[in-house]
């Protein structure tokens, strides 16, 4: 029988097509079973390769570069080059490897979730077995407390419910009974079946195994997940294609370089050291350093903002995220029912204070009031305490935790806002009838101060309001009149308001063996699971900077629309699971434009969901707790998991996890996105004009020499403008002093209001290209001039330090302008990033202990530089900050001026 057909069928159906009977398995029945189905557990993950994360950091474009220009500087024996070029191939690819490495086992946390041990009935008697070793046919019986080992068709329950949060979203346990029902139900109503990592909350079942490891719904979730790629961040696909496109310019360059050098008839090892440093100029790999300082900045952050990151490249992400698919259980609300509203005959009243602290308001009419003056509001609260079966415990700081189902603990706190007692020792319980899905009511009779019993009634208030027959009057026997409809449409009204609906009764005397008749009618509690505090802040600060928020939920429609509603979220247009299956692919496509709230949704249509989303262009940002959430996770750009309340499967497939499970920590994650791509983008310009700069130099160099403009050296030598360990130094050691403190400047606000960057949108806007060319060609010019004055009258390595020099002094001054792409140089205070106005002085500093220090000089072939050449070069350097200033003002978008 096909899995689908398990809950359509009748129990005895079940059994007779699975081979067995309710008295279970023998044992050697059960052995070859276990031979032919396999154990009851999950497949792992393969396990990562330390040795492969390493490799992994040599397959950058920009590095073949560098290997490349190592090798070739070894065979011509320039080993000081080679030196250099090593050193900077190894840092970089250390950090690459310590921040990849790190365990990615989905499978395993997919697999605690199974539990330990099983009660089955073998041999015709109950024994406990590792859960392992179930298989289909076997008979397994279930009680308050327990882990579901695996799938179970069920055959007998007592008020049995179940917590399905992990597969279904659902914030309150559900009942379970054996009756078959419709062969089309979604999951998520399939209400005979009991899942793999589900909870009994209350009750007792027997059950069926009908599926065990990777057939169970959890081993189909497993296998999604095993099945779901990662999906390459927006960072990510946009410094592959710069590498791609940077590498082809620089080999492009180079090998144009040979050509035409070899056509002047220079000698081939001259031309190869010339190639060399050309490429080694152009290649800005400082950049895995800065974006790695970046991201790891923003995470330190992010972390203090409740949002830690599992996955480096998922901070910029967020920056391009353009639709957050936000679960709704935990997330968008605080995954705690909570009393918001009571209506008596005497009016509607509403609850104000958290759900899980005893102080709150008792409001009519927009007054406080005080519900021992209303009779009927007061034993409403009372038959809500008394007909309950949790508790609370009361913390050292004064929150309430409820322990039970989340309906009667809400009631619980209810009754302490409203003055009552954590126990009416005045009302002793001498009768008790607990909650049961079929009849749909709990009953607690209690001895009354005068001595005679009264039953306090509460449950569905269709089945409360047909066993009262009057409305509750103090000192009246037979009560005040009632009016059932005007009841009843006050509970319809609370229900379409999303909240759920508990109706309140008592009746005089003792419990008996029929359901209570003759009942007062008391009133109805109208409670809700709340949204947390500032999420609707949140949500509009999304819609502000251009992201649409969706809600994705496997609760009712009414709840999810009235959600939606109070945080924000349009509810033109609610989806059900049911609607979403009848939809094919390019006509869900289209409803995803316009519609923000799905409801009923089961997890691989969450999945499927997600994957359209992103099929569609958006960058797709998605949050769950359950295992039901993990493909949808995985799947997404960025996957954020609850800390709180998610699983370990749900934080394992995740690149962030959420400390306080708020959706507003998303929000702000979003800014410190924005602004580590923003930072990125700057120091991308800067590095990327410095390697412009030293090719346009070098370049210009070449030809003023074939030109005769500047003089060769001793013996016709060919004067290169850098050496390739010296290019090495500014790109790397010098330039990433400065670059890497871009990561640490602040965010600007205007970026916050803006749309999220396109997805092809290239690491560089059209302006920001055009200033890098502008100042690269200024620091090109700037150093060939210095170059030529100082070549006519010193040595080459002289002339060759005063270059360098140079544009060392250059870029620090462009360094300030790169710290925005629009408000000028003097917008910006320049303590305002101590870590950058530090680091530009160290630069320098460090660059003028190169010049004196032997070992550095010998390294890089440097000499220290006289008074008349360091005024030169002050002299002509604040040209480039004129350049790149005039430029952002006619290009940029000048702001806050």
């Amino acid at each position: 029988m096909p899995d689908q057909a398990w809950h359509a069928a009748t129990g005895e159906t079940v059994l007779g097509e699975l081979g067995t009977t309710r008295e279970g398995l023998s044992s050697e029945e059960a052995a070859r079973r276990l031979e032919r189905y396999g154990p009851n557990t999950l497949k792992g993950a393969d396990a990562v390769s330390p040795l492969g994360i390493f490799l992994h950091q040599f397959t950058s474009p920009l590095i073949y570069v560098l290997v490349v220009a190592f090798l070739v500087t070894v065979a011509i024996e320039h080993y000081a080059d080679a030196t250099v070029i090593a050193l900077v191939l190894i840092i970089n690819a250390v950090i690459g490897f310590v921040q990849e490495y790190r365990a990615e086992n989905a499978m395993a946390a997919l697999a605690d979730l199974v539990s330990p041990d099983a009660r089955v009935r073998r041999d015709g008697r109950v024994q406990s077995i590792d859960s392992n070793r179930l298989v289909p046919g076997d008979v397994v019986t279930l009680e308050s407390g327990d882990v579901v080992p695996t799938d179970l068709r069920l055959l007998e329950t007592t008020d049995l419910r179940i917590d399905t949060a992990v597969l279904t979203g659902e914030s309150v346990p559900v009942s379970r009974s054996p009756e078959p029902v419709n062969a089309d139900s979604p999951v998520v109503d399939r209400s005979n079946m009991a899942h793999m990592g589900t909870a009994v909350a209350t009750g007792r079942a027997v059950g069926v195994v009908v599926a065990t490891g990777e057939d169970t719904r959890i081993g189909t979730i497993a296998g999604e997940v095993r099945g779901t790629e990662r999906t390459a961040t927006p960072l990510q696909t946009r410094m592959r294609v710069f590498g791609n496109r940077i590498s082809v310019a620089v080999l492009a360059v180079a090998v144009g370089l040979l050509g035409v050098g070899l056509q002047q008839g220079i000698p081939l090892v001259e031309v190869f050291l010339l190639a060399v440093a050309t490429a080694v100029a152009a290649i800005p790999e400082g950049l895995p350093v800065v974006m790695t300082v970046a991201l790891a900045v923003s995470v330190r952050r992010m972390a203090g903002r409740n949002a830690v990151i599992r996955r480096l490249p998922a901070v910029e992400t967020l920056g391009s995220c353009s639709v957050i698919v936000s679960d709704k259980t935990g997330t968008i609300t605080e995954n705690r029912m909570t009393v918001e509203h009571l209506w008596t005959p005497e009016g509607t009243v509403t609850v104000t204070g958290a759900g899980d602290a005893a102080s709150g308001e008792f409001r009519r009419d927009g007054e406080a009031i005080v519900p021992g003056e209303y009779p009927a509001l007061c034993e409403a609260l009372r038959a809500g305490t008394l007909a309950n079966e949790a508790s609370l415990e009361t913390a050292a700081d004064g929150t309430l935790t409820g322990i039970g189902d989340p309906t009667e603990t809400a009631l619980l706190v209810a009754g302490r806002k409203g003055g009552l007692p954590a126990a009416d020792d005045d009302r002793p319980r001498v009768g008790h009838r607990p909650f049961e899905s079929d009849r749909r009511y709990a009953a607690s009779a209690h001895a009354a101060p005068d001595g005679d019993a009264v039953t306090y009634v509460k449950g569905a208030p269709e089945r409360v309001v047909g066993m009262c027959e009057s409305a509750y009057a103090p000192g009246s026997a037979a009560g005040a009149p009632f009016d059932t409809e005007a009841a009843l449409e006050a509970a319809e009204a609370f229900a379409d308001d999303g909240l759920r609906v508990i109706a309140m009764a008592r009746g005089e005397g003792d419990l008996t063996d029929r359901d209570p008749a003759g009942l007062s009618f008391l009133g109805f509690a109208g409670m809700l699971d709340p949204p947390r505090q500032g999420v609707p802040e949140a949500i509009e600060s999304c819609r502000s900077a251009g992201i649409r928020v969706s809600m994705v939920t496997g609760d009712h429609a009414s709840t999810a629309r009235a959600i939606a509603a109070a945080v924000g979220i349009d509810v033109d247009r609610v989806l059900t699971g049911a609607e979403v299956a009848e939809l094919d692919d390019d006509e869900l496509t289209e409803r995803l434009h316009d519609t923000a709230v799905f409801a009923r949704i089961a997890p691989t249509q969450k999945h499927r969901i997600v994957t359209l989303l992103k099929d569609d262009g958006e960058v797709v940002a998605v949050t769950g707790d359950g295992v039901n959430d993990a493909p949808a996770l995985k799947a997404a750009h960025i996957g954020a998991a609850m800390g709180i309340t998610g699983t370990d499967v749900a934080k394992e497939a995740s690149e962030m996890v959420l400390t306080d499970d708020n959706f507003a920590t998303i929000y702000a994650a979003v800014e410190e996105g924005r602004t580590v791509f923003s930072n990125i983008r700057k120091a991308t310009m800067f590095l990327l004009s410095t390697g412009v700069a030293l090719v346009a130099a070098i370049l210009a160099t070449f030809l003023l020499v074939v030109w005769g403009v500047i003089p060769r050296g001793t013996a016709g030598a060919f004067p290169l403008l850098l050496l390739p360990a010296q290019a090495l130094w500014l790109n790397v050691v010098n330039n990433g002093i400065q670059d890497v403190a871009l990561a640490f400047e602040p965010g600007e606000t205007e970026q916050f209001h803006r749309p999220p960057h396109p997805p092809d949108e290239g690491l560089l806007s059209r302006p920001l290209l055009e200033r890098t060319f502008l100042v690269g060609g200024t620091l090109a010019g700037l150093a060939v001039a210095v170059f030529r004055v100082e070549i006519a009258d010193s040595a080459l390595a002289y002339a060759q330090t005063a270059a360098l020099t140079t544009m060392v002094v250059s870029m620090a001054l462009f360094l300030g302008t790169c710290r925005s792409e629009t408000r000028w140089v003097l917008g910006k205070h320049p303590l305002s990033n101590p870590v950058l106005f530090v680091g530009t002085l160290a630069a320098l500093v460090v660059h003028v202990g190169v010049l004196h220090f032997g070992p550095t000089q010998a390294l890089l072939n440097l000499e220290p530089i006289a008074l008349e050449t360091w005024l030169r070069i002050l002299l002509v350097a604040p040209s480039v900050l004129v350049v790149a200033e005039l430029h952002k003002r006619i290009r940029g978008r000048p702001v806050g001026e």
